[in-house]
């Protein structure tokens, strides 16, 4: 099903912000904004929510932990014991000290690899993606608000213009 939007393109980071407080004022829906580098304050200003990302860095660190923990526990200490420097290769918890820059490298590799691979599932991107940019604009100067339209469009239009919009574009979404 197609339905009508209204892309507001500006020319300047500061006029967006604050037409995006201002259309969110007069309580319209802004569907996405497409801009050419990130916004400080975007998110908050279009009133989306928290990401919950972080929570999810932190259990994959742990999976990264507990894999190295059980990873260097059964090559070390069961399944091929050495004596390394004189250390003890019957226990664990004896060798921990050796055993902390590999768990600290396991923990961050399984963190930024779980993580990349997260943002890519969540973000719907994979490789050879048809790029879904409604202006090809939005990737060198200029930024884009894209409205639904469920009202009158004129008043839309010149709602938008008065934001500081320098050209407004209606068109249908697929």
């Amino acid at each position: 099903m197609s339905s009508k939007v209204i892309h507001a393109i500006y020319n300047d980071d500061d006029v967006l912000m604050s037409a995006v407080k201002e259309v969110r004022a007069a309580n319209h829906h802004i569907e996405e904004i497409y801009t050419p580098f990130p916004v400080h304050g975007l998110d908050k200003a279009m009133g989306l929510p928290h990401t919950r990302i972080a929570i999810t860095a932190f259990m994959y660190g742990l999976v990264g932990l507990c894999t190295a923990m059980w990873m260097m526990n059964y090559i070390m200490i069961e399944n091929w014991p050495q004596n390394i420097g004189g250390k003890p290769s019957f226990s664990f918890f004896y060798n921990l000290p050796a055993f902390v820059p590999i768990m600290f490298e396991m923990t961050v590799f399984f963190a930024a690899h779980l993580m990349v691979i997260t943002f890519y599932m969540r973000s719907k991107l994979w490789p050879f993606k048809e790029a879904e940019n409604p202006d090809p604009r939005t990737t060198d100067d200029m930024f884009l608000m894209e409205i639904p339209v469920t009202g009158d469009e004129k008043e839309m239009t010149a709602f938008l213009e008065s934001t500081g919009a320098v050209e407004i574009k209606i068109t249908e979404k697929h």
